[in-house]
């Protein structure tokens, strides 16, 4: 696999293959043949050919989906750049396993399995909790106040997501999406946009779980200063992921790159999920084709990440929540993409004429 410029890495990437040219052939050649005038689906169609080019597959089959849901917590969260404790991180883990916050009843809906990894919360749950325990630490340090985690815990972190998504690969997966869970995580999901981007913070940095203007100043402040204390190298996204992410979102990358490499659609939610991307994308360019872009998070700086990416979402709902609330509301369309283009009948087989 090719690495991004500046990056040395101590593990190995799995190499994500290219795209299926045959197969992307044959998905245009029958969407031309379905019985509608060309083009008249939009994206639906465009969507089709980019999930045969992924899987190599006509016809598709996306019976099978889970959404990846990485919790952790983040040092940061002390400086108050949340409207929520970091108490909150635990609690709604137990949410999550016991199947009663928004990303489960919108997984519910969509068919797909919520699969939920404790990767880095700084609280212990009792073994028998319906997770997937992978704890590498108990949350990231303080960026404010140094790096959030060394290069060895944010290599761990990925690597933890490609141990996941090869998991659920092995049980059978035909589309995943990232999810998250951790007070705090905006706040280094700005820092790494700002860093990875070049943007000022101001011009990355939302309200997260809500803060008044008075705690998004705070917060811009924040980030700032943890750039400053740390200068994380644009050019080695590692680098920035360690000085200034946080581990689910570390975990996350690893989904993202585990997705490709095993031909598996991946689905991004929204900032924090988009942040993931944009490090996994500049660690291994090849991921970019197998990006779906979900929704356009109300955070400012999932506009730029998505940009960045070149990617555009499906949805715009206003969402915020994360939890990969808004890639299971866009498993639905991506489904109806894929049964279009198996299900829809040819002009030959309906038995209607085509346009002169």
């Amino acid at each position: 696999m090719r690495i991004g410029e500046g990056v040395s890495l101590d593990m190995t990437l799995p190499p994500v293959p290219p795209l299926d040219s045959e197969a992307v052939t044959a998905a245009r050649a029958r969407q031309k043949a379905l019985t509608k005038p060309p083009g008249s689906l939009g994206r639906l169609e465009e969507l089709s050919i980019q999930l045969a080019a992924i899987t190599g597959k006509t016809p598709l089959s996306l019976d099978r989906k889970a959404v990846i849901v990485m919790a952790a917590d983040h040092g940061v969260a002390a400086e108050g750049v949340s409207a929520y404790p970091a108490e909150v991180t635990p609690q709604m883990v137990l949410n999550f396993a016991r199947g009663g916050a928004a990303i489960n009843v919108l997984a519910r809906q969509a068919g797909a399995r919520v699969v939920v990894v404790d990767i880095g919360v700084a609280a212990n749950f009792d073994p028998a909790t319906p997770i997937r325990h992978h704890k590498i630490a108990p949350g990231t340090q303080n960026m404010a106040r140094g790096p959030a985690m060394t290069r060895a815990l944010a290599e761990a972190a990925i690597t933890v997501g490609l141990e996941v998504v090869n998991a659920e690969v092995a049980k059978g997966l035909d589309l995943v999406a990232t999810g998250d869970m951790g007070i705090g995580n905006t706040t280094a999901s700005a820092a790494i946009t700002a860093a990875l981007t070049g943007q000022p913070v101001a011009t990355v940095t939302g309200r997260g779980t809500g803060v008044d203007d008075v705690g998004l100043a705070r917060k811009i402040s924040i980030i700032e200063r943890a750039l400053a204390v740390n200068k994380p190298d644009s050019n080695d996204p590692l680098d920035v992921l360690c000085k200034v992410g946080g581990l689910e979102i570390g975990g996350l990358v690893g989904v993202v790159i585990g997705g490709a490499a095993n031909k598996v659609p991946v689905v991004i939610d929204g900032f924090i999920s988009g942040a993931a991307a944009l490090v996994a994308a500049r660690l291994a360019p090849e991921v970019k084709p197998y990006l779906i872009a979900a929704h356009q998070s109300v955070e400012i700086g999932h506009r730029v990440i998505l940009e960045q990416l070149g990617l555009r979402p499906l949805l715009d709902l206003d969402l915020r929540l994360g939890e990969g609330t808004g890639a299971a509301l866009a498993f639905h369309l991506v489904e109806a993409a894929a049964r279009i283009l198996d299900e829809m009948a040819t002009f030959a087989e309906a038995g209607v004429s085509d346009k002169a």
